[in-house]
């Protein structure tokens, strides 16, 4: 998007991302949604998350050339902690000229292992794990 602000990059960052959740998460169901008035420097009182529906995480979303990852992490934690939200706090961040699939997701290692535990749990992997 030559010459677009970067709250308009901001803002078609979360639909593009809504989107990309909704097919990959959700088989083409509209469910996750770009939240109203997020992001773009926005200041926010509520301290809301980036997307709406997503449960069990509270994403932040960046879509820039120069990431700020301990500013991104703090910004979400301040985020949710502002909001008195349990999820995950979950940054998720493209470049230019990146396809959505390639964006990257940062989130505490504490966090992280607390969704691997969910997932090994769930599939039954332990057995496996014991091998």
């Amino acid at each position: 998007m030559p010459g677009s602000s970067p709250k308009r990059k901001g803002d078609g960052y979360e639909r593009e991302l809504a989107k990309y959740f909704n097919e990959k998460v959700f088989d083409g169901d509209d469910k996750v949604q770009r939240a109203p008035l997020s992001g773009g420097g926005a200041v926010r009182s509520s301290g809301g998350s980036d997307l709406k529906n997503t449960p069990y995480i509270y994403v932040e979303a960046k879509r820039t050339e120069k990431f700020q990852i301990h500013q991104s992490m703090r910004q979400v934690e301040e985020n949710i902690k502002i909001s008195s939200s349990t999820d995950i706090p979950v940054v998720i961040t493209r470049r230019n000229r990146t396809e959505t699939g390639d964006s990257l997701c940062v989130l505490k290692l504490d966090d992280f292992l607390s969704m691997y535990k969910l997932l090994i749990e769930r599939e039954n992997l332990w057995s496996f794990c014991l091998n």
